[in-house]
């Protein structure tokens, strides 16, 4: 690997281990094993490198949880929901850094960060819906629709899931309380 790379598999590291806000340039310099002047070079700031590196643990996630979710593809569109959420809330054990960390980089509050956030967030709307199923849904405005209610969902239960894991939804509960609202 390159610098660029070992900068940013060092800030992982250092999101991991610390989160954003603790994380310091000469941390995820002696992480990555380089000089502190390589983030500079490039990245430009220290928070651009955390942002990209948020961005990469992310789209590891939705990659790792993709290929899990590969094996319900198959299933009638209720079981397929059941199931893909219950991997989901499976997967938080796994990732429960980086679910805080999004959490963190929302109580910061800084535009920069927020904008880059946002963006990521915006991307993760219609992969949530290839994730989670459309339910036959193929107009643009019915996936936006879908993929927002999958990340207002996703985000509640990791809360859920943050603070209590043993009562936390299951993809059974979660779909029955959503047949509750619209039966």
């Amino acid at each position: 690997m390159g610098n660029r790379e070992d900068l940013l598999t060092g800030a992982k590291k250092c999101l991991h281990d610390k989160g954003y806000a603790r994380t310091t340039a000469r941390d995820i310099a002696a992480a990555a094993g380089v000089s502190l002047a390589a983030i500079g070079y490039h990245y430009g700031t220290k928070e651009a490198l955390l942002n990209a590196a948020v961005q990469e643990a992310l789209e590891e996630w939705a990659t790792d949880l993709r290929s899990v979710l590969d094996t319900v593809a198959d299933l009638p569109p209720q079981e397929r929901f059941e199931a893909a959420w219950d991997r989901v809330i499976r997967s938080f054990a796994d990732n429960r850094s980086l679910w805080s960390i999004q959490f963190e980089l929302i109580g910061l509050g800084d535009p920069a960060t927020m904008a880059a956030f946002a963006e990521v967030n915006r991307d993760a709307r219609r992969a949530l819906v290839g994730l989670f199923g459309d339910f036959g849904h193929s107009d643009e405005r019915s996936v936006l629709l879908l993929g927002t209610l999958y990340q207002a969902l996703l985000g509640g239960v990791a809360t859920q899931w943050l603070v209590d894991p043993g009562d936390t939804l299951s993809g059974a509960t979660l779909q029955e309380a959503l047949r509750l609202l619209a039966p």
